[in-house]
């Protein structure tokens, strides 16, 4: 009878797993999910290139809470942000108007190093469809006092951030309720189609003009100043200097009219940041990622890399579980409810709490994905080798066959088609939750799909949505073969009458 090596599966992750740091760790730049933050970020990518800069940009990693931990960890260089989030979210006890001056101060004992303002204020506003607006008599936040039953819909940042949505609602004694958190780029549609009233908006997102709405007057001055600056590790003085002489060539060069127009040419136009970023410095843009295939080909590895190193680690452990928990069955009860515990924890926020554990990028997605695993996994060996009748126990026994040899030869095999539709069950579940992995750099087919989202761009979300759908389908038969050769002659016999 065949039985379970664990062998391939460590091979496999020692394959890997090979480390990849042979060559010089290259400056690495981060950006925001969203267009504007993707944009300075190639800016600054391709203006460490020119300056001879070996450089990466880590795209769309999430929000400014993820980002902001990745620079003080290490897990990355550099990434454009903005003073009021600076003052409002990030340093605590600084200031409403602190300066630049103030904020390094503030930022050098963390390591961390600022640039001067790259020359415009991209403010947080409320916005308003310009003819609803005009036909309540709205021009001012504070007009919206007499319109309690308006609903709104906020990006979810927004709905918690200290410069957001709890504290606006308090200084301008706002009466409503109807507040939903959306992604920002779909709350346009959503104000657009009239399904919310108001939204919270970037000063300079190209949709204000192309959706015709009305940016209302903070008229209590609540929103501080966002100038757009770039924050780095200090450490990059001494490890690549060209980079932050790159970094400062950029201060003072863009204005709200050139940001805006960068921006519309990304969301409006669907011309590649790259290009555009390229373009504004007058200089000739690289080559972004090659082709459909090239990009397929890249994010099938990433994806399967995920996917493959977090099954194989949970089949190590997990199956061993799930024979404790049948031999005992009250630690079994335990294991099994834990493991189910895991698998109620929402999967973005699972992948955000291995961040401060394991950084961002491969680790902490492979670790979340492993933890997914093991419910499926545990339960169905537990499962398999319960459901054996007693009397085949007794007959193994009987014949005088210590534990473990009865557990090698007798048991799991019988056991073994439960184990693989736990384990394919697990594949299945990892392919699809794998795609949120993006989130925190770890790339795989989430990356277009996330990149779709942000621009409206079907034809992006299905070159990763399809694939994964396509994988999923290819493991699951995958499995069902492995199912049929594994398990004995005899019981794929008695599964057919």
């Amino acid at each position: 009878m065949r039985r379970f090596l664990p062998w391939p599966w460590l091979i496999l992750g020692a394959y890997l797993l090979l480390p990849a740091t042979l060559h010089a760790t290259p400056v690495r730049i981060g950006s925001k999910q969203f267009t504007e933050s993707v944009i300075l970020g190639e800016l600054a990518l391709a203006s460490a290139r020119e300056a001879g800069v070996d450089a990466v940009h880590r795209r769309e990693l999430g929000g400014t809470s993820i980002l902001w931990r990745a620079l003080l960890q290490g897990d990355i260089d550099a990434y454009p942000e903005y003073t009021g989030t600076l003052v409002q979210e990030l340093l605590k006890n600084v200031p409403p108007d602190a300066d630049i001056a103030t904020l390094r101060a503030r930022l050098k004992p963390l390591g961390i190093g600022i640039s001067e303002s790259l020359g415009f204020d991209n403010t947080y506003a409320i916005g308003m469809r310009a003819d609803e607006a005009s036909h309540l008599g709205i021009v001012r936040i504070s007009d919206l006092l007499q319109h309690p039953k308006l609903r709104f819909g906020f990006s979810n940042e927004f709905m918690d951030r200290g410069d957001g949505w709890p504290g606006l609602r308090r200084r301008y004694g706002l009466p409503q309720t109807k507040v939903s958190g959306l992604d920002h780029t779909l709350s346009y549609h959503a104000v657009d189609s009239g399904a919310v009233d108001a939204i919270d908006l970037y000063s300079t997102d190209a949709e204000i003009p192309y959706y015709h709405l009305r940016t209302l007057v903070d008229d209590r001055h609540y929103f501080p100043r966002y100038e757009a600056v770039y924050l780095y590790r200090l450490a990059l003085n001494q490890s690549a200097p060209a980079f932050v002489g790159a970094l400062q060539k950029l201060v003072g060069r863009i204005d709200e009219n050139a940001m805006r127009t960068m921006n519309a040419k990304v969301k409006l136009q669907g011309i590649k940041e790259n290009v555009v970023a390229a373009d504004f410095l007058g200089i000739r843009a690289d080559r972004d990622g090659g082709g459909l295939w090239t990009r397929l080909f890249q994010r099938s590895v990433e994806h399967i890399k995920l996917v493959a190193i977090s099954l194989g680690l949970a089949m190590l452990l997990a199956i061993p579980l799930g024979v404790l928990a049948a031999r005992l069955k009250r630690l079994g009860q335990l294991v099994i409810g834990l493991t189910g515990i895991l698998q109620t924890v929402p999967s973005l926020a699972m992948f955000v709490f291995m961040i401060p554990l394991l950084g961002i990028g491969t680790w902490p997605a492979i670790a979340a994905l492993f933890l997914y695993s093991l419910l499926p996994i545990v339960r169905n060996t537990h499962a398999g080798l319960v459901g054996i009748t007693p009397e085949l126990r007794e007959s193994a026994a009987a014949l005088g066959l210590p534990a473990s040899v009865r557990l090698r030869r007798i048991e799991l095999p019988l056991a073994t088609r439960s184990i693989l539709a736990g384990i394919k069950t697990a594949a299945v579940i990892n392919v699809g939750t794998a795609t949120l992995a993006a989130l925190i750099g770890a790339g795989g087919y989430g990356q277009p799909i996330l990149t779709g989202i942000r621009l409206d761009d079907i034809g992006l979300i299905l070159e990763g949505a399809i694939p994964a759908a396509v994988l999923a389908l290819l493991v699951q038969g995958i499995f069902e073969g492995i199912e049929r050769w594994l398990t004995p002659r005899g019981l794929r016999l008695e599964a057919r009458q």
